[in-house]
């Protein structure tokens, strides 16, 4: 069990997203779409689908590269971001924050692809937790 955590529940599912920094987004997904065979999509990144081991639902992995010069990191200044799938993204809040962890709720979203919040990790990295909505192809 982590250090601090009370259940023995997973909170994590699954990997949401790998997203990291490069010189040229659009060069690198190129690359990763003619040596690795990646659908890079228009927007730059590709989907790669999966089934959840435990429902055996649809679930899905965002593999994108951002601009070196991205925000979207802060205030991490790792030059890649994790994304790891939550069922239950405020229990999951809560708890990092009983643990004390570093909980960034001026981050906190809900978009249609579902709710998204923040942590640091030990060293400083930006943790961005997904709990999908439930309409979502990547549930």
């Amino acid at each position: 069990m982590a250090e601090g955590k009370t259940s023995n529940a997973p909170r994590v599912h699954g990997l949401g997203g790998v997203f990291f920094k490069a010189e040229d987004p659009a060069a690198l997904s190129a690359w990763y779409a003619r040596h690795l065979g990646l659908d890079m999509q228009s927007w730059g990144g590709a989907i790669l689908p999966w089934k959840r081991t435990d429902t055996g639902g649809e679930a899905c992995t965002v593999f994108a590269p951002f601009k070196a010069t991205t925000e979207h990191f802060k205030p991490s200044e790792k030059s890649w971001m994790f994304n790891f799938r939550v069922d239950d993204l405020a229990a999951t809040l809560a708890a990092l924050r009983e643990e004390g962890c570093t909980v960034l709720d001026e981050r906190y979203q809900e978009s249609a692809e579902g709710k998204f919040g923040y942590v640091l990790d030990s060293e400083g990295g930006l943790v961005e937790l997904w709990e999908p909505a439930p309409e979502s192809s990547g549930s």
